[in-house]
């Protein structure tokens, strides 16, 4: 049986006010704090809390075999310091087993890799400074915002000074390659843990679907497909991606997703020879299968595994470019407040919210949604935009005024 590297990515956005064009020039609060908050109680009763405890009771009756790793966003960690700080010691908890690796990532969930080299350096700084405060922790693997990767990208993230980065085990990308070997990134030593989305997805996305055909899904299953990929492929690993909101959100405790999920490790466990790793660990034990050529981004995210969840039409374009366009100008003020506010723009589901996809996809893009349709967002966001803007060129002016 290979290594199982379980790696679950913790999220939630500060979602928008339904901000109208005659709230433009007020400077009002963006961000709609009510829903938020609900929001992110729910989940935490619902998904965070539960979910840290089953893993902790997994690390210490296994006496640290059993291993996971994590990404939490710094915006996250924001909201659960000031409105949840129960569910934040419970991953302060899973850290200091010493049986969590955390994963870094940019803080506000952002696409800057794609728009702004210096921005996305800015805000994985901020998340590894976040990552020492709360933890005390120092991250040696990256993962960027929605598995987004490329030849490219991978280049900024070891000049960054990380040693491996996580990406999304795409058929276009492996051709003939098994997910399930650490690679290398091309022309880099950066090591490089591709998801195994078909055995990630049976568990994040098809677990409680009824029309399914292998429903339902029980440990014993599981297990059995695990045990295939070594008499298959003589695999060195299994990368179990997924959502940490799989967990009693994605998928409700009445689906049996805790039950499923404990009976599975601990079957895993049996044997002494199986074990639960991490990506820095993986890394450190075995030597690249051989190296990935991404020659083009690709992401987690629907069908395509591109960026059309984002970017794909002309209103989610042109609001990606706006708010991208103000970089330099907020910059420059040097408005700590200024500048927060505009990267928590910047997070990637205010565009995702634009998307206009329907059919399989489109349920999941509804997920979590704030707006009754993409239209909706659009509009909201690019008042506030406008807002930001006569903000910024105010704050603009009177700093010139001041040093002439």
């Amino acid at each position: 049986m290979p290594s199982i590297c379980l790696y679950l990515h913790t999220h939630q956005p500060r979602r928008l006010k339904r901000f109208s064009v005659f709230d433009i020039g007020a400077h009002g609060n963006y961000f709609d704090d009510d829903n938020n908050r609900a929001i992110l109680e729910r989940v935490a009763r619902k998904s965070y809390l539960p979910t840290n405890r089953m893993l902790l009771d997994l690390m210490r009756r296994s006496r640290g075999r059993f291993k996971v790793s994590l990404s939490i966003t710094g915006i996250l960690l924001e909201q659960l310091e000031a409105e949840f700080p129960e569910a934040l010691q419970s991953f302060k908890d899973l850290v200091d087993t010493g049986c969590c690796e955390l994963v870094s990532e940019t803080y506000y969930h952002s696409l800057a890799s794609i728009y702004s080299r210096d921005e996305f350096a800015r805000q994985v700084e901020r998340q590894n400074a976040m990552f020492k405060r709360l933890f005390d922790y120092v991250p040696s693997f990256f993962r960027n915002t929605e598995l987004v990767y490329n030849n490219s990208i991978a280049s900024v993230v070891k000049e960054m000074g990380f040693t491996g980065m996580l990406a999304e085990g795409w058929d276009e990308i492996m051709g003939w390659r098994s997910p399930n070997f650490l690679y290398k990134a091309k022309g880099s030593d950066l090591r490089l843990l591709v998801r195994n989305y078909k055995l990630s997805d049976d568990i994040g996305f098809r677990f409680s679907n009824r029309d399914w055909k292998e429903w339902p899904l029980t440990a014993e299953k599981y297990i059995q497909w695990v045990n295939l990929l070594n008499i298959d492929s003589n695999a060195q690993t299994l990368n179990l991606f997924m959502d940490y909101e799989t967990f009693g959100e994605h998928q409700w405790e009445e689906t049996g997703i805790f039950k499923f999920f404990e009976d599975f490790c601990w079957r895993a466990l049996e044997h002494p020879q199986n074990k639960f790793t991490t990506p820095s660990r993986l890394a450190k034990d075995v030597e690249p299968a051989g190296e990935l050529d991404f020659y083009r981004l690709v992401s987690w995210a629907d069908t395509e595994r591109d960026l059309s969840a984002w970017t794909g039409n002309k209103m989610q374009a042109a609001a990606l470019e706006k708010i991208y366009s103000l970089e330099n100008d907020i910059v420059e003020t040097g408005d700590e407040k200024l500048l927060d506010e505009w990267r928590k723009l910047q997070t990637s589901d205010h565009f995702y919210y634009m998307c206009t996809k329907w059919f399989s996809d489109g349920d999941v893009h509804k997920y979590f949604n704030p707006y009754e349709s993409p239209y909706e967002s659009f509009i909201a966001f690019m008042n506030i935009y406008n807002d930001l803007k006569i903000k910024t060129d105010k704050i603009s002016q009177s700093k010139t005024k001041v040093n002439q």
